[in-house]
């Protein structure tokens, strides 16, 4: 079997490339033998660390593509990734940059004429699926990305000749040499001048940004406070700082803030700020008199211009700096420019608005085709900071997805994203109530049956708003109103509602409120991704959608005096204050007694019963009226845990039911345990 090139010339090749401070990518297409040993060669040929990035490398390095986040902080050279079962795009993302200069991506794929209709098995991950499908449409972009820089990446296919750069690299890129870069200095000596405030430095990845952090820690006199999502981030950090980091964790660190025992520090600094949600971030940085946010944008986080808007907005950020220079790779390295225009992190043009004026030329609206999705998933990623190369993969390839927009001049100003739910079987729905099934998607029309009023609920279809984004420049005109107007208009015949679910504000509801929907359902705790209380909201289209709207919107009206305890904030509307038990609620402690349904969905029909049912019942009694922390009321009752509270807590929703009507009791019993069974 011939080898791939003179070791000469790839050796060669490889000198140069660190000369020039480039990182390239070769891609291997062919069987996985064939792939396997070429790859196995140029480890041979060439030193370096070689991580596979695979789920069936046998190698001394090896991470699988769902372990790819172990690998932020550290560096590799030469590294190998294996698409031939799947492709991880935020894996690829997240080994690209790692690579530092003079460094090979070495990636295997399956035959270029197979692959578009192959399985992917990432699929999964992404597609409400039951197995892996085919990414046409992905790969398609992919080969098309690869094209487009064909004279910078090395492509061999099994069965032909591997196409041979005609020229070297002749740049000369001169590495840092643990000084700081001219930009990071200026940034950081205006960091230590600053009396009070928050600064936020965004940089893409590889410009030293937790470097800068810690040149300003090695710097300052005196004390620091690190906080990340994860601690292994903050590795670099420490590297630069020259000492031990005052680190302590976002969620210890708000606990002690909220029992009056905030640390002591003349800085908070934030590493990877856009991964913890704003209201987390505005109760951090309450507490002290400077701030540092660093966070990555245009990258494999699922950060975006987005974070910046946000955070703008809601925080009164004082300063704000830009790094632009890479530090551990040349500018326009060729493997940065393919990964940045395969996934779209180059955000060029979210932030401002392709018309000027007072005066809003009435836009176009239109359904958008898969060729024009590029400028679309961009002001999409923009208003919505925790996109992440997921989302361009689910938009390209999953089924039901549909996205319309409002252009003017060809651009578009505002777009939604829309996907179609529900249309389950009159058995799965009520299989999904009681807790039983929990089918792959259907966001809130699954959710809406597990935690309605209405165990068929998930039959109806509709399409849920999973995101929508207007231009700064042209919010606040109605745009956003009339987009959701169009998409009404262009629901298919048999959509039987619009939904959305979102993270609770005054403002977002009025919003909402304005286009048409109509509240019905509200959690009762922290959503991790936002911060907020999840909301959701329908607006019927149909005479099937009209009654299940109202429905549910009697159902949380009828509970918001039982809800609104257990939320922070004034619930909309006005809350029904009966406490007569109806049919609904029997039926709804049936499902929690002898199915899976979650407490806290049966909270409010609990409540009532709680407060008419003379037994004893401790641990619900404990959970519900006197909030009893968990730990606690397990210590009073001697139980294990969480679980074993929630398994006592069923067995006493089952003695509430047999105490009001055994006959009935059983005949709910009944029906719950044939739920659990259907074709």
């Amino acid at each position: 079997m011939a080898h791939l090139f003179p070791t000469d010339n790839w050796l060669a090749l490889t000198q140069h490339m660190a000369r020039a401070g480039q990182r390239r990518l070769l891609l291997l297409a062919g069987d996985n033998a064939w792939s396997e040993s070429q790859a196995a060669h140029l480890q041979h040929c060439l030193p370096g660390d070689w991580l596979w990035v695979s789920d069936k490398a046998n190698q001394a390095q090896a991470c699988t593509p769902r372990n790819a986040r172990a690998l932020l902080g550290r560096e590799f050279h030469h590294a190998v990734f294996d698409a031939r079962l799947g492709f991880d795009a935020e894996a690829f993302a997240i080994l690209a940059g790692t690579l530092r200069a003079g460094s090979w991506l070495v990636m295997m794929t399956p035959p270029f004429a197979d692959w578009p209709n192959r399985p992917d098995c990432d699929s999964l991950r992404w597609n409400d699926q039951q197995q892996p499908t085919a990414s046409p449409q992905f790969v398609a972009r992919f080969l098309a990305a690869l094209q487009s820089q064909s004279a910078e990446m090395l492509v061999w296919q099994q069965g032909k000749a591997p196409a041979f750069p005609a020229q070297f690299p002749q740049a000369c890129w001169h590495p840092v040499q643990g000084e700081p870069l001219q930009e990071q200095a200026a940034i950081r000596d205006e960091l230590l001048a600053m009396a009070s405030g928050i600064a936020v430095v965004t940089a893409g990845r590889g410009r030293g940004k937790s470097a800068l952090a810690g040149m300003l820690i090695r710097a300052w006199n005196g004390t620091v406070l690190v906080t990340a999502p994860a601690r292994v981030a903050t590795d670099v950090m420490a590297e630069h700082a020259h000492k031990p980091l005052a680190f302590i964790a976002p969620d210890a660190l708000l606990e002690q803030m909220h029992s009056g025992k905030t640390p002591h520090a003349d800085w908070l600094v934030v590493d990877e700020a856009a991964a913890i949600p704003l209201p987390q971030l505005a109760a951090m940085i309450d507490g002290f008199s400077r701030v540092l946010l660093i966070s990555t944008v245009q990258g494999y986080e699922g950060t975006g211009q987005g974070f910046i808007l946000k955070l703008c907005s809601q925080l009164p950020v004082s300063r704000r700096y830009v790094l632009n220079t890479p530090v551990r790779w040349a500018p326009d390295c060729p493997l940065e420019l393919f990964v940045s225009s395969l996934l779209l992190f180059d955000e060029s043009g979210t932030g401002t608005t392709p018309v000027s004026g007072e005066m809003l030329p009435a836009p176009a609206f239109g359904t958008v085709l898969p060729g024009e999705l590029t400028d679309v998933y961009r002001l999409l990623s923009s208003a919505h900071y925790r996109t992440s190369p997921l989302d361009l993969r689910r938009l390209l390839d999953a089924p039901g997805q549909h996205v319309v927009a409002a252009k003017i001049g060809g651009k578009p100003i505002a777009a939604a994203w829309l996907v179609t739910e529900g249309g389950l079987t009159q058995k799965l729905s009520e299989a999904v109530w009681a807790g039983f099934r929990r089918p792959r998607g259907n966001l809130v029309a699954q959710s809406l049956a597990a935690h309605g009023g209405s165990p068929r609920a998930a039959m109806l279809t509709g399409w849920r708003v999973s995101r929508i984004a207007v231009y700064p420049g042209a919010q606040r005109k109605g745009v956003g109103q009339a987009l959701i107007a169009e998409v009404k208009r262009q629901a298919p015949a048999g959509c039987d509602y619009l939904s959305v679910s979102f993270g609770y504000t005054q403002a977002l509801w009025r919003f909402w409120e304005r286009c048409g929907f109509r509240l019905v359902r509200m959690g009762t705790s922290l959503e991790a991704s936002s911060g907020c209380y999840t909301a959701m909201a329908l607006l019927p289209l149909t005479q099937e959608g009209e009654a299940l709207a109202a429905n549910e919107a009697r159902h949380l009206s009828r509970n918001l005096s039982c809800l609104q305890p257990w939320l922070p904030f004034p619930l909309p509307g006005e809350p029904d204050t009966g406490r007569n038990l109806l049919p609904g609620d029997w039926r709804e402690l049936a499902g929690f007694a002898w199915g899976y349904r979650p407490l806290m969905s049966c909270l409010a029909s609990l409540v009532r019963v709680l407060a008419i049912c003379p037994l004893e019942l401790p641990a619900l009694r404990g959970e519900l009226q006197s909030r009893q922390p968990t730990a606690v009321l397990c210590g009073n009752l001697g139980l294990a845990g969480r679980k074993a509270l929630l398994s006592r807590q069923r067995l006493e929703a089952g003695q509430i039911l047999v105490w009001h009507d055994e006959n009935q009791a059983h005949t709910l019993k009944a029906w719950l345990a044939q739920l659990q069974f259907f074709d």
